[in-house]
């Protein structure tokens, strides 16, 4: 019977990071951390990132007349890195597979440190090789539509499962939620529902392509505007997500992705026209402000295809059987909000 036991590192994100040589590089912390201009970026980022978390506690009143002048909270990041160990071959030699972002809230005026929510931004060397290795040559092939069978399975088993690890469960109190931009293919409408720190919240005409493999992963979606944005974002999570977290929380989750989305979307994140009442996403808008962030998107892309191949290479077919076997087995137990199987 086969085992799969998970692990987990973690490093600073700061001004000072540098990309370790087994980080996905296509995330959106790496590709700022790189280049002649990379120190230049990630201070501009946290800059950016500081701005907003202290704007969006104003507006949710979780600030006083005192904080007007002063910042009062900042937002530290820490790179969460989940690897793998399939049948106990050694854990130090275990496969990176999952990079997440850990927000923390200092509080300038009496120094306190609050734990943020884990999550944030998504990256997995498994969903680089389903979404593309195996889309594409499913595709390529004649007389084929849809999605593969199994498309997303394996990628599904092992998030739920690295939820319900001990390693999971010892380091983090509740679940993880994922903050992404939008999708352009799909239509979104306001609803009355509005959230002091989420904001107004939309709904979606259709799943997309990114929903239905989340949701594989056992995470549900929402999509929000927050206060003063431009567009909404989608929040997958797997409680509560209204009520299984403050405001504090939300807040720092907000700043820091919708940061990364001006900067690598800002056709959809820093337009000069914000979302209206129905609102379709374009990645050729016009209308929009760029950053002074230097981001390659073109570079991303491309090397999404090469970090599939890494995890098809020294992942997916060196252990296929044993990992049919696990996944077969532990497929859609369910997992409780707290990371444990319920």
């Amino acid at each position: 019977m086969t085992n799969v036991d998970f692990s987990i590192d973690s490093t600073r994100f700061d001004e000072d990071y540098r990309p370790l040589p087994n980080s996905r590089i296509t995330t959106n912390f790496a590709n700022l951390a790189r280049g002649e201009k990379r120190q230049e970026n990630l201070r501009n980022t946290f800059a950016m990132i500081d701005d907003r978390v202290n704007e969006l506690a104003r507006l949710a009143k979780l600030t006083d007349a005192e904080d007007d002048t002063t910042p009062r909270y900042s937002v530290e990041l820490d790179i969460i890195s989940a690897s793998v160990d399939v049948d106990g071959e050694g854990i130090r030699d275990a496969v990176p597979l999952i990079e997440v972002l850990q927000t923390t809230i200092l509080d300038r005026r009496t120094g306190e440190r609050t734990q943020g929510i884990v999550g944030n931004n998504f990256s997995s060397y498994v969903r680089d090789y389903d979404f593309s290795i195996v889309l594409p040559a499913h595709s390529a092939k004649p007389d084929t539509a849809g999605l593969p069978d199994d498309f997303g399975v394996l990628h599904g088993d092992l998030f739920t499962s690295f939820l319900a690890s001990d390693a999971y469960a010892e380091r983090f109190s509740k679940p993880p939620v994922i903050c992404l931009s939008v999708s352009s293919s799909k239509t979104y409408d306001r609803t009355e529902l509005t959230h002091p720190v989420l904001g107004v919240e939309y709904r979606q005409s259709e799943y997309s392509l990114t929903d239905a493999y989340f949701a594989k992963m056992g995470l549900k979606v929402r999509f929000f505007m927050p206060p003063n944005s431009a567009a909404p974002l989608a929040f997958y999570h797997l409680g509560d997500l209204l009520a299984d977290y403050s405001d504090l929380e939300l807040a720092a989750t907000v700043a820091t992705m919708e940061t990364f989305q001006k900067i690598y979307r800002p056709e959809i994140y820093n337009a000069t026209t914000p979302a209206g009442a129905s609102y379709r996403p374009s990645l050729s808008n016009p209308d929009f402000t760029a950053t002074s962030i230097v981001y390659d998107r073109e570079e991303r892309s491309r090397l999404a295809t090469e970090q599939g191949k890494f995890a098809e290479e020294h992942f997916i077919n060196p252990h296929k059987a044993a990992l049919d076997e696990w996944s077969s087995r532990v497929h859609r137990q369910p997992v409780d909000v707290q990371g444990g199987r319920s």
